[in-house]
């Protein structure tokens, strides 16, 4: 009897032995597994301009909408530089006004010296054709040689008045491009003025802090009364539009997951459901390396970080559902033409 129990024994271990080495590949063959968790990209919203917080609209937990109003920075002073720089666009707007007058009357003085030139041309054409009888009458004996002296006179004076008028249009024209320039200055001046309006616009909006995209508020980092300067985070926000889970995975493994590859999440927390990702990033530089890799089961430690986006529209039907930092499994098919398994088939709430 004592012989026969230590063969019984043997037989069993054999039998268990074979079991072990001849039973069916499970149906996870083919398929890699990774732990991760759910992550999701984070926003600050932050302030543009320094200045006190004067308002937070939203608290930790609450669903911000793309454009949402969530926070107020004091804004007196900007309001006060805003009317300073309206009253400056005013007066630049008036300037440009007088210039533009100033203008007209320099072109109002340039056509009044061309008539003046027309007259003194008249003027000497006259007293040119009485010197030119002058002189004929004289030689005949008919005209005193006084009379001679005196138109002679008369024309070179006439002569002298046509250049007087030219010289009067000539500056007349340089009144008028001055008076043009200033024009230009003085609009020059209304168009700074109005950017600096634009600009003063834009700070007085910016003391308007909205959520830059749809997410959750997940911490206030400040609080009421507090002053910021540029720059100042006053709202931490989840992007719940960009969830994913970040795993890790061997070298042996890595090398075969293709950008695109679907994945198959299921988390820790609700473990009945099976959600469906994609292979959006697969780091190129080990996260876990040994300190010396000088054998091949030491080339088998080093771990890869890879990333499964999760699909937008399905984020969509269930933003009040998704949670950051929630652990799981994220499952990979190494060979693109195996099946998933039914357990893995894909399982949403509805």
């Amino acid at each position: 009897m004592k012989r026969v129990l230590p063969i019984i024994v043997l037989l069993v271990f054999v039998g268990v032995g074979a079991w072990f080495y001849l039973r069916p590949a499970t149906n996870d063959a083919g398929l890699v597994e990774g732990n991760g968790r759910i992550e999701a990209t984070e926003i600050d919203v932050a302030t543009k301009i320094a200045g006190r917080v004067q308002e937070i609209l939203v608290n930790e937990g609450d669903f911000v909408a793309a454009g949402q109003l969530v926070a107020r920075i004091q804004s007196e002073s900007v309001e006060a530089q805003l009317a300073e720089a309206e009253a400056q666009h005013r007066q630049a707007q008036t300037a440009v006004t007088s210039a533009e007058a100033a203008v007209a009357a320099r072109q109002s003085d340039k056509l009044a010296a061309e008539a003046v030139v027309l007259q003194r041309q008249a003027e000497w054409t006259a007293a040119k054709q009485r010197l030119d009888r002058t002189e004929r009458l004289t030689k005949e004996g008919l005209m005193t040689l006084q009379t001679l002296d005196d138109d002679r006179a008369s024309t070179s004076s006439a002569e002298a008045a046509v250049s007087a008028a030219r010289a009067q249009v000539t500056a007349a024209e340089a009144a008028i491009q001055a008076a043009t320039a200033q024009v230009r200055g003085a609009i020059s001046t209304v168009e700074a003025a109005a950017a600096t309006i634009a600009r003063i616009k834009s700070d007085l909006n910016d003391c308007a802090l909205r959520a830059p995209r749809n997410g959750r508020v997940q911490y206030r980092i400040t609080q009421l009364g507090e002053v910021l300067g540029v720059g100042g985070k006053v709202l931490n926000v989840v992007d719940l539009e960009d969830v994913y889970m970040t795993f890790f995975l061997p070298e042996r493994a890595v090398g075969r997951v293709a950008l695109g590859s679907d994945v198959r999440l299921v988390l820790d927390a609700v473990p009945d459901y099976v959600i469906p990702a994609k292979v959006s990033y697969v780091s190129s530089v080990a996260q876990f390396t040994p300190k010396t890799v000088e054998t091949a089961s030491e080339r088998q430690k080093l771990m890869f970080r890879v990333k499964a986006q999760i699909d937008q529209a399905l984020l969509q039907k269930h933003l009040k559902q998704v949670k950051t930092g929630v652990p799981g499994v994220a499952w990979l098919k190494l060979d693109a033409r195996a099946e998933w398994p039914a357990r893995l088939a894909v399982k949403v709430p509805q």
